[in-house]
């Protein structure tokens, strides 16, 4: 019997291990890298548990890899595997997720009747929330009252979400009232949209008397979410004190050694100035997480380089070097930028040098950084030819960068000075890659530059009348000049 047992044991232990969530996360958790695996998963058919198509799906949600999880779910679905009501509605929130609220209001509508729950139109609910649609959500909304569909706090919490995020916090005290008349018990999400709606219309008093409400309630326990969106509220309105108080009944109700609390703490002692208790929750995070992802270190090194401690950062961002597999350039542009701002520059080098030397791909952010710095000391030259790096970064790396509209103005400024008609065309060239419809004043300086170099271009009026750009009656006195043959 026992030997039966470990056989079992360990039948079930391999199965585990081949898990299909582990499947499509073992090259990483890159769209390319997870939609290969999952090519290759559905490929082979291989049979597995329903309860492990819903974990993966799950991870792929968390890591916002909807396409595939969407294409999970639907393959699964056709081969035969039952949906409940729950996958139902998150089938409907990959849908908008992965192709768009209006094909999720397809999918609703061709759910068979039964399958139009409260959690289905729930998950339609939040989708025309999330995406702020507040006439459709609220016409949804009433809808799902008439239904009896809204008996829990997740409709309620949705519509008060969007009400914050389209500046109408005013509205959120009637959602609770409303709750409370339908008896609709509130959960710490119901408590911290209310708290931050009260915080918005600037009534701290009232998001005070809150916190007590639901402590004599004592229906809903607080957790550390309330005392760190507490702490946060505080934090704004320049209360530190109090902040700092919220912020010890915070790390009370962390009984889990939750990584984000731990950054929600570290962020907000940051934010207070107290940089006793930041280097006192970073020891204790690290004794809670040894192995520490790289967005834990760069959260500490942001924190740190704004309290100025800079000696503080740069062991912590030694002691990443010393340990990280993957040399994230996240945290080596946090400390290049620490360096760059206190004019070490052979420092920032020096970090940029030893990213590459790692395996690390700079990116439009490293050299924004640097074009940052020389435009600081005044050396547009480099200020320049960061930028182009900056550009071309991002395009390379699908992220499209564009430099901030008084760098533009500047570069510009810098090749009318030098009379450089090559450099300036270059860069607009280069800028056309990036941005659609480049701005008038952005011309007006091309063709000053012409003027200035007392060069000719005879089809700069046609010019400027294929990009649309109405340029001043000054530029047009220096048109007659540069458009003569």
């Amino acid at each position: 019997m026992a030997t039966r047992t470990k056989l079992v044991a360990k039948r079930s232990s391999k199965y585990l291990e081949d898990a299909l969530y582990k499947r499509l996360f073992r090259e990483g958790s890159s769209p390319e890298s997870v939609r290969r695996e999952l090519d290759d998963f559905l490929k082979s058919r291989k049979r597995v548990f329903k309860w492990e198509v819903g974990v993966t799906i799950r991870k792929l949600r968390d890591r916002k890899r909807f396409r595939p999880a969407l294409k999970l779910s639907e393959t699964m679905a056709r081969r035969g595997m039952n949906l409940t009501v729950s996958d139902q509605a998150i089938r409907l929130d990959l849908v908008a997720k992965a192709r768009g609220v209006a094909s999720a209001e397809e999918y609703f509508i061709n759910l068979p009747e039964p399958a139009k729950h409260h959690l289905t139109y729930g998950a339609l609910l939040n989708c025309y929330c999330k995406e702020l649609m507040p006439d459709k959500a609220e016409a949804l909304m009433e809808k799902m009252k008439e239904l009896k569909f809204a008996s829990s706090p997740m409709a309620y919490n949705s519509l008060m979400t969007l009400y914050t995020k389209t500046n109408q916090p005013e509205k959120v005290p009637s959602i609770i009232q409303e709750m409370k008349t339908n008896d609709v018990l509130p959960d710490c999400y119901t408590y911290n949209v209310w708290m931050r709606a009260l915080a918005a219309i600037n009534d701290i008093s009232s998001v005070e008397r809150v916190i007590e409400e639901m402590k004599r309630d004592g229906r809903v326990t607080a957790d550390w979410t309330t005392y760190s969106n507490l702490a946060s509220i505080f934090v704004d309105a320049g209360m530190f004190q109090k902040a700092e108080e919220a912020l010890k009944e915070l790390e009370k109700r962390n009984m889990d050694n939750d990584l984000r609390a731990y950054q929600f703490l570290i962020t907000l002692y940051g934010r207070t100035g107290n940089l006793v208790e930041v280097h006192r929750i970073w020891r204790f995070l690290k004794l809670a997480h040894p192995k520490m992802a790289n967005i834990s270190y760069l959260n500490m090194i942001q924190v740190l380089v704004n309290l100025k401690d800079l000696p503080g950062a740069e062991a912590c961002f030694k002691d990443w070097e010393s340990k990280c597999s993957t040399y994230d350039i996240r945290v080596a542009n946090a400390m290049i930028r620490a360096y760059a701002k206190e004019g070490m520059l052979d420092k920032a080098e020096a970090v940029k040098k030893r990213a590459k030397m790692r395996g690390a791909r700079l990116n439009a952010k490293t050299w924004e950084i640097f074009m940052e710095y020389y435009l600081n000391k005044g050396d547009m030259k480099m200020a320049h030819w960061c930028a182009d790096r900056a550009i071309k970064k991002g395009r390379s790396h699908g992220r499209i960068w564009v430099p901030p509209r008084e760098v533009i103005r500047a570069i510009m400024a810098y090749f009318e000075e030098n009379k450089d008609v090559a450099g300036a065309e270059n860069f607009i060239e280069l800028l056309q890659k990036v941005v659609n419809d480049l701005e008038a004043e952005v011309f007006e300086a091309l063709v000053r530059t012409y003027a200035a170099a007392g060069k000719n271009s005879p089809g700069m009026r046609r010019r400027l009348k294929m990009e649309n750009a109405v340029v001043s009656e000054a530029t047009e006195k220096l048109l007659d000049i540069v458009c003569v043959e």
